[in-house]
């Protein structure tokens, strides 16, 4: 399952990108930002009423609630970059260098959380990272 909603999400990623590169035109990017922020936070908040999520608010760990708050910011911190990138830049050389995001997480996985590299994890992290730059120079 896991699987299949990793790959919905890679789909909408990239609808993402051909419809903001579209949207972003003429409009300035931090605007685009907000637009889209408020779009995504009024979908959140309505699944979160659809699916009666909203009575767990109460059971959030005030650590939890620090890490979803950090998170949120790097998020927000991450769209304004990626809808300016775009705005400036070709889709398809904006596109491979977020990407990198791949690699820069298995790095920090490692770091901070402990989990492994395996050999298969570094050889994926070298093909993406040559995979970018070949698409990017």
């Amino acid at each position: 399952m896991w699987f299949f909603l990793a790959l919905g999400s890679a789909v909408f990623a990239a609808l993402t990108t051909i419809l903001a590169k579209i949207g972003i035109e003429g409009v300035p990017s931090h605007l685009g930002t907000a637009i889209r922020t408020l779009v995504v936070l009024v979908m959140a908040w309505g699944m979160v009423f659809l699916t009666h999520q909203q009575t767990a608010l109460g059971d959030i760990s005030r650590r939890s609630w620090l890490f979803l708050i950090l998170s949120g910011l790097a998020t927000g911190a991450s769209w304004l970059c990626y809808y300016r990138a775009l705005q400036v830049g070709e889709a398809s050389r904006v596109v491979p260098v977020d990407k990198l995001s791949v690699v820069i997480t298995l790095i920090l996985a490692f770091a901070l959380l402990g989990e492994r590299f395996t050999p298969k994890s570094l050889v994926g992290m070298a093909l993406i990272t040559a995979g970018t730059l070949a698409m990017v120079l």
